[in-house]
């Protein structure tokens, strides 16, 4: 082989390894550079005690979907009787209330996959902060709110799990 094709040949050969490389590196196909990278909302919410960061990228309700801007996926609805519990509340609420959780990441029943139940607080009765599934199911069986199971499953991965107090 001539050495003039030689030079030429490993000349285009680096040429590509660095166009490659600078691509890669901006975010090109397959990677994430800071360039292809979006902001996704985040999301608190309370599991016993504690605030956990949430995103809430996709429902199996159309109409949340719209409402929301997030994603609808109707195959989530086939995963309701695995799903855990996400308390969200309706109407008077105390200062400060996030949904709540019924399990986290690092329990054996922790999934994504949460079906929502609306939280009412019955006529009468004056709202506190509520930041356990426990408190839910004291305070429902003293009559104090009342607890409507939906067909909605969220997608909702708990990305942080928070320490400590409810603040």
């Amino acid at each position: 082989m001539k050495p003039r094709i030689l030079f030429l040949g490993l000349a285009a050969v680096a040429a590509a390894v660095t166009v490659t490389a600078v691509a890669l590196a901006k975010g090109g196909p397959g990677m994430m550079g800071p360039e292809s990278r979006t902001s996704v909302l985040s999301f608190l919410g309370y599991y016993d005690g504690h605030k956990d960061t949430f995103l809430a990228p996709d429902t199996s309700s159309r109409t949340e979907a719209k409402m929301d801007h997030n994603n609808f996926s109707a195959k989530l609805a086939a995963s309701i009787k695995t799903s855990e519990e996400i308390y969200l509340f309706s109407g008077k609420a105390a200062t400060g209330q996030l949904p709540v959780f019924s399990s986290e990441p690092g329990e054996k029943t922790y999934t994504p996959l949460w079906r929502e139940e609306i939280v009412t607080w019955k006529a009468g009765a004056t709202p506190s902060l509520i930041v356990s599934d426990t408190q839910v199911d004291a305070l429902k069986k003293k009559g104090m709110i009342t607890v409507r199971e939906t067909s909605t499953v969220l997608n909702c991965p708990i990305v942080k799990v928070g320490k400590g107090g409810s603040s």
